[in-house]
């Protein structure tokens, strides 16, 4: 009995050591945000944080943080993301802009007032301000 409880405490270890954390930034600062906030800006149900106008940012498609930002926050998979975009295109919304890496995501959000976006939480750079966390446990 002893032995099956140090495994499974060994089991949980390692699990909650491979679980990787991201975190959706902005250069500025502003009260942290719940996952429907985030999701709003993101989906661009809303435009505003108080004043600021909000530029979302999307890793380029097969990018696997992108994959859980979709799964874990947006709580959408890419088939239907795509059919909601397709809806929005004809209301006159676009998706947020898609970068090519976690590095050209961090220089367009600390040269764009209002940019958020999300990156792996140990890329996070200085200038940088956490506004929502999430991880894929």
């Amino acid at each position: 009995m002893l032995r099956f409880l140090k495994y499974c405490l060994f089991l949980l270890l390692v699990t909650d050591l491979s679980a990787k954390e991201y975190a959706v930034v902005a250069s500025f600062t502003t009260p942290p945000l719940t996952q429907n906030q985030v999701r709003a800006l993101f989906l661009k149900k809303s435009e505003y944080l108080g004043d600021t106008k909000i530029v979302p940012l999307n890793l380029a498609l097969g990018n696997p943080i992108r994959s859980s930002f979709e799964k874990k926050v947006l709580h959408m998979n890419r088939s239907h993301l795509k059919s909601y975009w397709t809806r929005q295109h004809y209301l006159g919304h676009r998706p947020p802009i898609s970068m090519k890496s976690q590095k050209s995501m961090q220089v367009f959000i600390k040269n764009v007032h209002g940019a958020i976006g999300y990156v792996s939480f140990e890329n996070i750079v200085k200038g940088l301000h956490i506004l929502y966390r999430w991880s894929d446990e």
